[in-house]
């Protein structure tokens, strides 16, 4: 982990470009650092992904109205100034990527951290390795 999962309304695909905002994400994820400068989150362990959601309501259901929720799940233990610094970055991040679109139309934006134990947590990668001594 981290894990981030964007869903967004469909009708920001046009003009939203978020493959380059996942990218964004990753980058600013994996360069993320504590105080004796180690990592905070492994690269191997980065995920960004984005799904449209092609249905959708938002606020009064009008048709330019659009939403962007960005769920990031991350394992216990970390320091908590250094989570909450990851996701100022990663807000700063969205809120860059989509001024043109929020100056233009009503959007929402959520960014949400989640950190927690998971009760089953099965994984199976060679990931990992690609990384490490970086």
């Amino acid at each position: 982990m981290p894990h981030v999962v964007v869903q967004y309304t469909a009708n920001l695909d046009p003009d939203a470009k978020i493959g380059a905002l996942c990218k964004t994400l990753a980058e600013i994820i994996v360069a993320q650092r504590d105080g004796a400068g180690a990592r905070v989150f492994p690269i191997g362990g980065t995920r960004v992904l984005a799904y449209p959601t092609p249905h959708f309501a938002v606020a009064d259901g009008a048709a330019d109205r659009a939403f962007v929720y960005l769920n990031v799940r991350i394992a216990a233990g970390r320091e908590r100034a250094l989570v909450v610094a990851a996701g100022e970055a990663m807000i700063a991040a969205v809120r860059s990527h989509f001024a043109a679109i929020f100056a233009s139309r009503p959007v929402g934006i959520t960014l949400q951290i989640d950190e927690g134990q998971p009760v089953f947590d099965a994984k199976h990668s060679n990931l990992h390795p690609l990384f490490e001594g970086r």
